[in-house]
């Protein structure tokens, strides 16, 4: 149970340490212990398996096997045949002959046959004899050995012990057995010494006790005491070249007739031994196919290959093993600790299967066998364990959760869900959920109304990451209504909204932070919208964020600009010609005759014309920004001549040609025909009345891309490229200083830039002092 003063995370390492704790113990323990030799055996003997390999070719054995048993006759045979046997054997000259067969008495039926068989072990010289311990009990310290005879004339004696495990399957011996007193090496070490011997001028130390003298009477010729307990040394595991009929072996029936190669022995190392049925010792090993055993001729070969391969095998330290089995285990708790269940699992197999891997080869890659049972019973109780644990702590977190819910206002709900069936977790799971799901369907009747809401609204963190925006927001940032934005940061979305005065980030992080941010505060973004921002903190959670609303003021704010443009034209523009109308009546009344009536009247319909086409520019022109447009198809080269006609007089009358110099067959789109015709007329109208006289107004249609461009290209002055900006503004008139006899009121190009962008099109300007004036009007083929 989590404590007061104890965190949840805090609760969750600290079961974790006593876990670890519990478990590596008792793997450390485990890896000590014998109980775990069976599983441990399972793997080592597939590692020695696997380190199956190609027979020595200096390894042959001559086998007692049941041919030469059916032919010779039955056990035991004359030692005449013996003597024959490595007579034939020696004349090949092999490097050693080891004669695996007890000869620990003399032969009182045929004595003849023991001296024969002598003289062929001393003629040979490279005979070595096995050595055996007697029974148990009193005379376990006791060794037969062979006939003094024969051990005198051996080249040396072995003994061909081996040391069975509890499951009686033979995986090692002891290279050094014997009393006390006397002990001997193994059969295949006394045959290596014999073999050295023959080859070179002195022995290796290791090879002194490999020859026994004959005892001194025959009373003790067939035993030998020793001065103490029998002992054993340097224990070794047997590197298993192959199962058993691994090696080339030769009937003894075979040999002596003669039916072998020649060669078949010559400086081979020849080991003679029973390998019948019921004749000899037979041994379980670990690479021996279950009921087949394998003769102890074949395991004393087996041995030798070994040594001669240079392939040696030793049991793992204890604390080199220990720390072997602790290692996976240690990374599977981390796992637990660090990963999701799902990986944590993932990665405890995988650890179990390395650990596998790595007991089965690393007897071949290093020579050192490991006991790998106590690591992977530490692997297969990890995740057990500590998913009970975070059970037992789930379970406890829905229960606290539960009882949370109940005060907040669940508590009838909740109750009706106790009584479900399933057990104590499922319980606590089917309230939590349905709790959940009353908070859900709140969350979701909130968030759909926040959703409704007409303005851009956004929920963000005093860090500025957005937790919740509408669907108007996300339009308002131009990005797809479905797609939410959450984690983002709002000042990112937000960055090109500045104070309409200074020009600043209207939402800085400082602001947020500090809560210094106004409750209201007007600014313009990047497309020229001017907006109202309304911050509003959440006042039950003092820290835990802000609402921000955006509220769209262009409209509002351009409207107050028209009705001041109106109220201005009006104060001015069309108050001064009905001023200056007024003005030449009185002067005409007080000074009657000073003006003559035809002059009068030129001037005042001069004015009154004036006046008139302001008002019919200015109604144009809002109607233009207002009315519904009546979008059909059009073919631009049509209107655009049509256009050229329509201007044809006001042209000539100012001595300026006005040309198409370039233009396709037709040119489709769709758009308000009027309204095009009107904007057209305005920059011909403009092109001709700043053109010289004798100059000439290019007009062209061409393609770029999915795009119409209509161009118009005078003679004129041109514009300065700091003027250019605002050459599209209602009512302004950038040549009043240059040219101040062309006249208007600076609304032409108003409705041209009104009427293009209308259509989704835009205007290009490309113009300098002194070098004429060329309008593009871009309108989409498509409309």
């Amino acid at each position: 149970m989590i404590t007061a003063g104890r965190t949840r995370g805090q609760q969750r390492r600290l079961e974790w340490s006593l876990l670890a704790a519990a478990l590596l113990g008792l793997v450390a323990w485990l890896s000590t212990a014998d109980s775990l030799s069976r599983m441990n055996h399972l793997v080592q003997d597939a590692g020695l398996r696997l380190l199956s390999r190609p027979a020595h070719p200096d390894i042959v054995i001559v086998a007692i096997d049941d041919p030469s048993i059916a032919a010779i006759g039955r056990w035991p045979w004359r030692r005449a045949l013996h003597a024959e046997l490595i007579t034939r054997l020696s004349t090949q000259q092999p490097r050693a002959i080891g004669m695996d067969v007890l000869f620990n008495e003399e032969d009182l039926d045929y004595p003849a046959d023991d001296l024969l068989l002598a003289e062929a072990l001393r003629r040979s010289g490279r005979v070595v004899l096995p050595v055996v311990r007697r029974g148990h009990g009193r005379a376990a310290n006791l060794a037969d050995l062979p006939w003094p005879a024969f051990a005198g004339a051996a080249a040396g004696l072995g003994h061909v012990h081996v040391a069975p495990d509890n499951d009686g399957v033979v995986r090692s011996l002891y290279l050094q057995e014997g009393p006390a007193a006397a002990s001997w090496q193994h059969f295949s070490m006394a045959l290596q010494c014999v073999a050295a011997s023959t080859s070179a001028s002195h022995k290796s130390p290791q090879c002194n006790a490999a020859r026994a003298a004959p005892a001194a009477d025959g009373a003790a010729a067939t035993e030998r005491p020793g001065s103490g307990p029998w002992q054993r040394a340097d224990r070794t595991l047997i590197a298993y070249a192959g199962g058993p009929g691994h090696f080339t072996t030769y009937s003894y029936i075979d040999v002596l007739r003669g039916q072998v190669p020649a060669d078949a022995f010559r400086g081979k190392y020849v080991i003679v031994g029973a390998a019948a049925s019921g004749l000899g010792d037979m041994f379980a090993t670990p690479v021996s196919e279950q009921p087949r055993l394998m003769p102890g001729v074949e395991l004393v070969a087996q041995v030798l290959d070994g040594r001669l391969s240079g392939v040696r095998i030793e049991a793992a330290a204890p604390a080199l093993s220990t720390v072997f089995n602790l290692a996976p285990v240690v990374c599977a708790l981390l796992a637990l600790l660090l990963l999701g269940p799902f990986v944590a699992l993932l990665t405890s197999a995988a650890l179990g299967v390395v650990t596998l891997l790595l007991s089965v080869v690393l007897p071949s890659w290093i020579g050192l066998q490991f006991a790998p049972a106590a690591g992977l019973i530490g692997l297969m109780l990890a995740y057990p364990l500590w998913s009970w644990r975070r059970l037992s702590a789930a379970a406890h977190f829905l229960r606290l959760e539960m009882e949370r819910l109940q005060r907040d206002g669940l508590s009838m709900r909740l109750q009706q869900r106790l009584g479900d069936s399933g057990d104590f977790l499922e319980k606590r799971i089917n309230a939590v959920e349905h709790a959940s799901r009353q908070l859900r369907d709140l969350h979701h009747f909130v968030s759909e109304s926040l959703q409704r809401l007409p303005s851009p609204t956004i929920v963000c963190d005093p860090q500025g990451q957005i937790l919740l925006t509408n669907i108007a927001a996300r339009r308002y940032v131009g990005g797809d209504p479905q797609v939410p934005l959450q984690c983002e940061s709002v000042f990112e979305l937000l960055r090109d909204l500045v104070h309409t005065r200074t020009g600043q980030p209207l939402i800085t992080q400082d602001k947020l932070r500090n809560h210094h941010m106004p409750e209201q505060s007007e600014g313009h973004d990047a497309q020229g919208r001017t907006l109202l921002v309304l911050c509003n903190p959440f006042t039950d959670l003092a820290h835990a964020g802000w609402l921000l609303t955006l509220v769209d003021l262009t409209d509002m704010r351009r409207a107050q600009l028209q009705r001041d443009e109106a109220m201005n034209f009006i104060s001015h523009d069309i108050r001064a010609p009905n001023a200056s109308i007024l003005t030449l009546l009185e002067m005409q009344r007080a000074y009657p005759g000073r003006m003559q009536d035809d002059a009068l009247m030129q001037r005042i319909e001069r004015y009154a014309r004036a006046s008139l086409d302001m008002a019919e520019n200015f109604v144009k022109l809002a109607s233009a920004e207002t009315q519904e447009y009546r979008m059909a198809p059009l073919d631009l080269v049509a209107v655009l001549a049509e256009t050229v006609d329509d201007i044809w007089a006001l042209a000539s009358e100012r001595g300026v040609e006005v040309t198409i110099a370039n233009a396709p067959d037709t040119a489709p789109i769709v758009g308000d025909r009027a309204l095009l015709s009107r904007a057209l007329a305005n920059m011909l109208n403009n092109a001709v009345k700043f053109s010289p006289e004798e100059g000439t107004v290019h007009c062209s249609i061409v393609q770029r891309d999915a795009h119409w461009i209509v161009a118009v290209r005078d003679e004129g002055p041109g514009i300065a490229p700091e003027l250019q900006g605002q050459l599209f503004a209602p009512f302004q008139r950038l040549h009043d200083r240059s040219h101040p006899a062309i006249g208007g009121v600076g609304l032409g190009l108003a409705l041209v830039h009104t009427v293009i962008h209308r259509h989704g099109g835009t205007l290009e300007v490309d113009s300098d002092v002194g070098q004429g004036a060329e309008f593009r009007l871009v309108l989409p083929l498509d409309g």
